[in-house]
């Protein structure tokens, strides 16, 4: 297993910080935790995005979805079966443990909807930025020199 070492870089580098604590919690984590529940990110339009989380054989109940601040959080929790149920399992293959994912959002990042379906949760979000934060285009005038400020000396 592979370490390094980032925190030389932390005192010559300033506005860097999240990009290298980012890198420390990939290197650090631990993948095969990270790999459960499956999930797909897809854009569904301009501003529109998707994730679709394997979720096979958990209920509506059983899940948890918060997003505060930038970060969205899915949880699923799998309610104790009874044993008295007269089934006996012979081979489990389906995975019911329980599993908490993080999602990092960018700025201006909502969640609008989550639906179940299938086994599969879809969990909508759409990008909104406001007006002010929006690229807008600077006209260019023919001839007109700027302003000049004229000082005076005493």
């Amino acid at each position: 297993m592979r370490n390094y070492d980032l925190s030389p870089l932390y005192r010559s580098t300033i506005g860097f910080d999240r990009l290298f604590s980012l890198l420390d919690q990939v290197s650090s984590s631990d993948a095969s935790a990270q790999s459960y529940p499956p999930y797909n990110i897809e854009r569904t339009g301009e501003n529109a995005y998707r994730i679709t989380i394997a979720v096979a054989g958990f209920a509506e109940d059983e899940l948890t979805i918060e997003a505060r601040e930038a970060t969205l959080t899915v949880k699923g929790e799998k309610k104790p079966e009874a044993e008295d149920s007269g089934r006996e399992v012979l081979y489990r293959g389906i995975a019911a443990r329980a599993f908490e994912r993080r999602f990092q959002l960018a700025d201006h990042v909502e969640v609008k909807g989550a639906s179940l379906d299938h086994g599969l949760l879809h969990v909508d979000l759409v990008r909104d930025i406001p007006e002010s934060k929006r690229p807008r285009t600077i006209p260019i005038g023919k001839g007109e020199a700027a302003p000049q400020i004229e000082a005076t000396l005493n």
